[in-house]
């Protein structure tokens, strides 16, 4: 059998998490934090959100903030400058609005507070976001995997099937798209058709023809209008781009395929299953080939119509 590695991830992550506490006033970037897990920057912000239930910049945020607000009560007369410089904000205005932001009141107005209407105000707070949608960090036993939220909440979607195998590179012709996509159903229509459009007068879609969807980057890491999103189908090796349709390769090598039937809005619980749950004690880790979605048929569906793809994730053996 093979050995549950959900501890080793969970042991890379809190690694992470002790290096953010010991460094709040240094900068912390993707890259750095990517090393201290030992995972590449692709895939470390997926795999910290599916674990933990918060993205990276939302946790180093969020503890910036609660460090300053404990200091603001701490240190009576230390400057709110001094405070902010402390917890790592780059100015007192971008900390007056992050602190608002979070509490709802400005540092001073934070500091005059009773402490019960301190309790009263977190409590609240917690209430709303408690009631934006489930989530919490996964417990220790290993009994539980809490859902990503790069930006909404997310139910983990567990797969029908998963298998790895090897695959040949591929040649794909694709469409782009870069800029907002969530819950864009049209969006997708459209870059099918043209996609077709083109494909079709050239005796490009027959019955080997597969499609897939490649996001290039991640949402809860990229600014969302410049987001990259393409629309591909297999094409022979040797194919030429024609005006917008651009044509790639991926590369071949192991890769995990894992199989869901869904209603439209539950793919980001799928990704989300896949790298907090399975991936943690599958054996494997990410490689740094791009992942896709492999589609049965057209990535949409008529109402009511379950969508039936595979989420293809290459690996490498841990």
């Amino acid at each position: 059998m093979t050995p549950d590695r959900r501890p080793d991830y969970l042991a890379r992550i809190h690694r992470v998490m002790d290096h953010v506490e010991r460094n709040l006033a240094q900068p912390l970037q993707l890259e750095d934090l990517a090393r201290v897990a030992h995972f590449s920057p692709f895939h470390f912000h997926r795999i910290f959100s599916a674990m933990t239930g918060e993205t990276v910049q939302r946790f180093v945020a969020r503890l910036r903030i609660e460090k300053a607000a404990s200091m603001l009560l701490a240190y009576p007369s230390m400057p709110v400058t001094d405070v902010a410089l402390d917890c790592g904000f780059g100015s007192s205005a971008a900390f007056a609005r992050a602190f608002k932001a979070h509490f709802g009141l400005s540092a001073t107005a934070w500091r005059k507070l009773g402490e019960q209407e301190r309790k009263i105000r977190q409590a609240q707070r917690k209430q709303r976001e408690e009631g934006a949608g489930d989530g919490a960090y996964p417990r220790d036993d290993g009994a539980g995997m809490a859902p990503a939220r790069p930006r909404t909440a997310m139910t983990p979607i567990e797969a029908t099937d998963v298998r790895v195998e090897t695959t040949d590179t591929m040649t794909v012709a694709y469409v782009r798209h870069v800029g907002p996509y969530a819950g864009d159903a049209g969006l997708f229509e459209r870059l099918i058709g043209r996609l077709c459009r083109w494909a079709g007068p050239r005796g490009l879609l027959g019955p080997g023809a597969r499609m897939l969807g490649i996001y290039h980057d991640n949402p809860g890491i990229t600014d969302e209008d410049k987001l990259r999103v393409s629309m591909c189908v297999t094409v022979p090796a040797g194919t030429a781009p024609d005006g917008e349709v651009g044509v790639m390769q991926l590369e071949g090598g192991p890769t995990a395929f894992a199989a869901f039937a869904i209603e439209p809005h539950q793919y980001g619980g799928c990704w989300a299953w896949l790298y907090g749950s399975w991936l943690p004690q599958s054996g494997y880790e990410p490689d740094d080939r791009p992942p896709y979605e492999l589609y049965s048929g057209e990535p949409t569906s008529c109402e009511g119509e379950l969508h039936r793809f595979e989420i293809c994730l290459p690996v490498r053996p841990a």
